[in-house]
């Protein structure tokens, strides 16, 4: 018997779930059902891939029993199995990255988070919940020693070959509870059979449950009892059903299975094609974004099957990046079943499922957004679904070029003319702007951040809105970080509009960032020579003390009540996208440099006219390009030296 230490997050886990989560135990049984049917899965797919396998006849099945008195509950399957390096991999170490936002999230709230377990990869150590010592009795198909693991869920596990009459006698793995006194509530019939059927009716493969039924005589007496195996799941592949079949209900037990967790999705998609392809698809828009939506290493959440046999959950190419929060399957017709990983990338069946997957999914979101002015019910099923999506379909606006008409119509973006309330969250389109624009205006106006620190706030009071507020010109207000990347890429909107004959016209209005040089030309703003040149001695001093901070110091035509602000010259990336390249590691990234506007007109500006002490034009000079920054949500270099030159303008 060899004894071996837990990796420390398994310790640290261990010691959440055995000491803190208590409020939904139950879902051990979905998790460890979860994990049987992962086994028969990879089993049933090596069977008719690898050759090395081929050999092996088995019927896919998952037994459940459980036993009073000796207080435990045993879930045994006969799929792919472990040997003892695989135990050790499996159940000693974890090896996803996201076990320490989960550890984190658990030490947050360990009740509320529960039932995310499943989504972090550790659903086998969920069963500590209900037990105070689990045995795995294993064999890998294909060898023929058979291993046991097991452990207290404290610090250590131990392995050890297992001989004689305890080995198994076909591959396969029996996970053995040894329940504690509140776990042993589920050593029962009724109790199993009702978790399976809410959490795990619809696994692929047949469930059986062992029990000892009591027989009466006629009398209403008992006179003993008998063994029975009885199948308590349906199996059935849901996604292969006709929708006529199917209830509301079906749909959403079958959602609590795939998307780890108890809610219920937002949305779902049921699609059957047949012709020159054919396949199913079911997909599912959960209510709350992913944990790891913004994680690299995401976890994909569509399943691909051939033929009802399982190829793969982790492949990343089965959806777009920008719709991984889409939960679901694909079941395909036309794949081969000995269809490799290397090969799926590049398969053209596939491809054009996918193709057509995705032109379904946001044909539906188009759907959700045009009944969104039918109900409350549906307004609210809109906006949870922009507030929690709207930023991955951002992304698609850069990645998919195929898509990009459907995307622009679908992205939410906050807007000067548009306020949030109570009761709305004052999201609005590409295609609402234009039917806002006053007659003559040729381009459709936004601002993003400054820096990372910018927020719909700060950018709504930015002094670069004074002009297009006062010629009653709308602004998007774009504060996410990506809309630096995504809205430059995107140039223009285009749309098909009826024409003066009433035929279809597509017509096309650039974007234009309001905090970069040349999107004041259509303000109408006379930029008067004479102010202009009377205001050079003023720029020049202003420019002569920033010196290399700034790019340019020039008059502005688009401030009114504001002294100053900073803009970028067209040709240059924004602030905050250095900024963003930086935080990325970047290091190397050039410095921006902004161009600072000032007002001409404010007292601020106009008291450096005769100004000749050079001390007092420097502080000026700094703090006008300080407020400027401060107002774009830019942090200072130097906020000692602002703070004291601010100091003493205010003294004098």
């Amino acid at each position: 018997m060899a004894q071996h230490q837990f990796q420390t997050e398994v310790s640290q886990l261990l010691h959440l779930i055995i000491h803190s989560l208590y409020s939904n135990r139950e879902i051990f049984l979905r998790e460890l059902v979860s994990n049987a049917s992962d086994a028969l899965d990879k089993l049933k797919y090596l069977t008719v891939a690898e050759d090395a396998y081929k050999s092996i006849s088995f019927e896919p099945r998952i037994d459940i029993s459980f036993n009073r008195e000796a207080k435990t509950l045993t879930v045994a399957d006969n799929g792919i199995g472990m040997n003892e390096e695989d135990l050790g991999e499996s159940l000693g170490t974890i090896a996803r990255s996201g076990t320490k936002a989960f550890l984190e999230r658990l030490g947050e709230g360990a009740k509320k988070d529960s039932n995310l377990i499943g989504q972090f990869g550790v659903g086998f150590y969920s069963a500590f919940m209900a037990a105070d010592r689990i045995e795995v009795i294993s064999r890998k198909a294909g060898e023929d020693k058979t291993w046991k693991w097991s452990s207290e869920g404290r610090d250590s596990y131990e392995t050890e070959e297992v001989t004689g009459e305890a080995a198994r006698k076909e591959q396969g793995a029996a996970v053995i509870l040894y329940l504690t006194e509140e776990g042993l509530e589920y050593a029962n019939r009724w109790s199993i059979e009702d978790i399976i059927k809410r959490y795990s009716n619809h696994v692929a493969f047949p469930i059986y449950l062992t029990y000892d039924e009591k027989e009466y005589d006629d009398k209403g007496k008992e006179k003993g009892s008998k063994t029975k195996t009885e199948r308590i799941n349906s199996g059935q592949a849901i996604w292969r059903r006709p929708k006529t079949e199917l209830k509301d209900e079906d749909y959403k037990e079958f959602y609590k299975g795939i998307a780890y967790g108890d809610g219920e999705p937002l949305h779902y998609v049921h699609t059957r094609a047949e012709g020159t392809l054919e396949y199913s698809t079911l997909f599912y828009i959960p209510s709350k974004a992913p944990f790891d939506l913004y994680n690299v290493d995401y976890r994909p959440g569509v399943k691909l099957y051939v033929k009802r046999v399982f190829i793969t959950d982790d492949d990343k190419e089965l959806m777009p990046p920008y719709l991984r929060f889409v939960r679901g399957v694909i079941d395909s017709e036309d794949l081969p079943l000995n269809v490799s990983r290397e090969i799926l990338q590049q398969n053209k069946i596939l491809m054009n499922i996918k193709n057509a997957s995705v032109k379904k999914l946001l044909g539906e979101f188009k759907a959700l957004a045009d009944a969104a002015g039918s109900s409350d019910e549906a307004k609210q099923k809109w906006e949870t679904f922009v507030r929690e999506f709207n930023r991955p379909l951002k992304e698609g606006l850069y990645q998919d070029f195929a898509n990009r008409e459907l995307l622009q119509d679908l992205v939410r973006f906050k807007s000067t003319a548009v306020e949030s309330s109570p009761g709305s969250a004052g999201w609005t389109s590409f295609a609402d702007y234009i039917t806002r624009m006053k007659g003559d205006q040729k381009n459709i106006y936004y601002i993003t951040g400054g820096g990372l620190a910018s927020n719909e706030k700060t950018l709504r009071a930015s002094p670069l809105l004074e002009a297009y507020r006062a010629k009653n010109i709308e602004v998007l207000i774009m504060d996410d970080e990506i809309d630096d990347i995504v809205i430059p890429a995107l140039h223009s909107y285009r749309k098909e509009l009826p024409g003066v004959d009433g035929k279809m016209e597509s017509k096309s209005w650039d974007l234009k960032a309001v905090n970069r040089t040349g999107a004041d030309e259509e303000l109408g703003e006379k930029q008067d020579k004479k102010a202009e040149k009377e205001a050079g001695p003023v720029i020049e001093k202003i420019k002569k003390a920033l010196g290399d901070q700034v790019k340019d110091v020039k008059l502005s035509w688009r401030l009114h009540d504001s002294p100053s602000c900073i803009v970028a010259d067209e040709n240059d990336p924004s602030m905050r996208m250095a900024q963003m390249l930086k935080a990325m590691g970047q290091e190397d990234t050039p410095e921006i440099k902004p161009i600072l506007e000032v007002n001409g007109e404010h007292p601020i500006v106009a008291g450096l006219k005769d100004a000749e002490d050079g001390e007092r034009i420097a502080d000026v000079a700094e703090v006008l390009l300080g407020e400027a920054l401060l107002a774009e949500g830019i942090k200072l270099k130097d906020p000692a030296d602002f703070v004291k030159r601010l100091n003493r303008l205010l003294s004098s």
